[in-house]
């Protein structure tokens, strides 16, 4: 008789809910991801979750596995079992729309907030302007842009569950790229967005979300470089 394995997922919506055990076969190379799947076509239909390529490129199946925001498509469950049971969660600091599913507006939203969308000055007319890739902004920019929007470094910040208005890590990343891009001219803007209250300023660099990356980017280090230009320009206002 193969070995079995207790799962206990969260049931519920925005008004509340209750976690609900389950028990599954415990199978070699067994990913979390397969064991919400097996749950999902063998015991109840009715289990909401998200997923879509399965190989860690889309971030799409991210929740709470054991109190700690997973791919679940990447994490085998030898490497996060407590005992024989697996707790299983939606995303922290994100409303939940059902069960497993969170609403990913919030965290969407904020990325327009820090002026995440590259702004150009030049058009398909004008001539390519070339970027060293050997410069001290690109290789910045480059340990930035890898960020896929799972919500992983979201749901591990534990400023943004503090103060809900806070831009988050993701945010704030994606405004560093940019302000390390030497074609971008709308740093003026980004910058007055980012370096606000509710910004890069907030963050206490605890790190919860470079610890979690997935990706493993530099999260807290694009922040802390925020700052930097930040502090840099309050000097220079200084008289």
């Amino acid at each position: 008789m193969s070995a079995m394995l207790a799962v206990d997922v969260w049931r519920g919506d925005v008004a509340g809910g209750h976690l609900q055990r389950f028990t599954v076969p415990r199978l070699t190379s067994q990913t979390v991801l397969d064991v919400v799947t097996e749950i999902q076509r063998t015991q109840d239909p009715t289990l909401s979750y998200r997923f879509a390529c399965r190989v860690g490129m889309c971030g799409s199946c991210a929740m709470m596995v054991n109190g700690r925001a997973r791919w679940t498509c990447r994490t085998h469950v030898a490497e996060v079992m407590q005992g024989d049971t697996l707790e299983l969660r939606p995303l922290r600091n994100l409303p939940v729309i059902r069960d497993l599913v969170t609403d990913m507006s919030v965290f969407f939203d904020k990325l327009t907030q820090a002026h995440g969308r590259f702004q150009g000055a030049r058009t398909r007319h004008d001539e390519v302007v070339p970027v060293q890739p050997a410069s001290k902004e690109r290789r910045a920019a480059d340990a930035s842009i890898e960020c896929i929007g799972c919500g992983v470094c979201y749901a591990s910040c534990d400023v943004v569950a503090q103060r809900p208005d806070y831009l988050g890590p993701a945010a704030l990343n994606r405004a560093w790229s940019l302000v390390n891009d030497e074609r971008d001219v709308g740093n003026a803007s980004r910058l007055e967005a980012v370096l606000d209250a509710a910004g890069a300023p907030a963050c206490h660099t605890q790190m919860n979300c470079t610890a979690n990356c997935p990706k493993h980017l530099p999260l807290t280090g694009a922040i802390a470089g925020l700052k930097r230009v930040g502090t840099r320009a309050w000097l220079r206002s200084e008289p």
